[in-house]
């Protein structure tokens, strides 16, 4: 279990730091692609690498899989040959996703 536990943890840490850099060289691509508002991202743009680390030291994983359902994996995982097609399909059907929860919490989108 404390090898899981120490995965968890590395992951943690990768993603927040990988959050950091995207809101860094590009913040407007950041927030569509994370689902982050202006203040989540000024919060974890400025937190320090001990902040993060802290942050990064819980057991539960930080980030979620985005294709939750499995319909749009299937769509994804059927998606042909062409893998810049694929890409760009995975992509929108994300962002629409984004969209779709945005407007059930009210947000807007």
């Amino acid at each position: 279990m404390s090898s899981l536990l120490n995965d968890i943890q590395s992951v943690n840490l990768s993603y927040l730091l990988l959050v950091q850099r995207l809101l860094v060289e590009d913040t407007e691509m950041a927030l569509v692609r994370l689902g982050l508002d202006q203040e989540m991202a000024d919060l974890l743009s400025g937190m320090s690498v001990s902040q993060l680390v802290s942050l990064s030291s819980c057991n539960q994983l930080l980030c979620e899989l985005a294709l939750d359902d499995a319909s749009l994996l299937k769509g994804v995982l059927q998606g042909g040959r062409d893998q810049d097609f694929s890409a760009m399909h995975t992509a929108m059907l994300l962002n629409a996703r984004q969209n779709d929860a945005g407007l059930r919490q009210g947000g807007v989108s």
